[in-house]
């Protein structure tokens, strides 16, 4: 799979390069702001691109702009984000957007712990959802009152679709609510039910259950 970084920093930079390439993955081009980024992506069109939310010229949002734009108009090029802090009005125009593609928003500190990074960009890559604990968190707050198609859900299962859009597995979530993985595949049967998400495969599912959960779409 080929991937394009966008950060502005040199270090982390030429260290996000190490790591995709341990992960697998051909870096195709890397670049210090979001035009290049742009650009890259337009002629590589890679599986993946690696975005950091601030850079050059004015270090606001020019990152998350550009993964927007990637979204609509490269919809088989899958984002993941990183951002120094949770800024969770930009997880939530990126997770607006809709694409078949993967998705992710991390902070940078995750990318100290390897072995979870690469995890994160395999499933982003491959189409699935990695988002941080703390943007979930912050997104759960953001809900508000009104009507919530996420009101039929039991305390329980809202448990496992939070865990679900951090993108974790099965066998994880389990582990992280210290119950058999068959409860879950059963929690997570219902919640799919709850959701009137029509019958299709497991991994689409979850991705729509995950962006239903985050973005409040009824």
């Amino acid at each position: 799979m080929r991937a394009v970084i966008a950060e502005d920093s040199v270090l982390l930079r030429i260290g996000l390069v190490k790591v995709l390439e341990m992960a697998g993955f051909e870096v195709a081009a890397e670049t210090g702001d979001a035009e290049g980024l742009l650009a890259a992506v337009e002629e590589h069109r890679p599986d993946l691109a690696l975005v950091d939310v601030r850079m050059p010229p004015g270090f606001t949002d020019e990152g998350v702009r550009a993964a927007l734009v990637i979204r609509g108009q490269y919809p088989d090029t899958a984002v993941l984000l990183l951002s120094q802090y949770v800024e969770e009005r930009y997880a939530a125009d990126l997770l607006s957007t809709r694409s078949g593609a993967g998705i992710g928003y991390l902070l940078k500190q995750r990318v100290a712990d390897v072995e979870e990074f690469i995890d994160a960009l395999r499933r982003v890559a491959g189409g699935g959802t990695a988002l941080d604990p703390q943007v979930v968190a912050q997104l759960l707050l953001r809900r508000g009152g009104g009507l919530d198609p996420l009101e039929r859900l039991t305390p329980r299962e809202r448990e496992v679709l939070a865990l679900m859009a951090e993108g974790r597995s099965n066998a994880a979530v389990a582990a992280g609510l210290v119950v058999s993985e068959s409860a879950v595949a059963k929690h997570i049967n219902n919640i799919f039910a709850k959701l009137d998400l029509p019958p299709a495969a497991e991994a689409h599912r979850r991705v729509l259950a995950v962006l239903r959960f985050l973005d409040g779409t009824p």
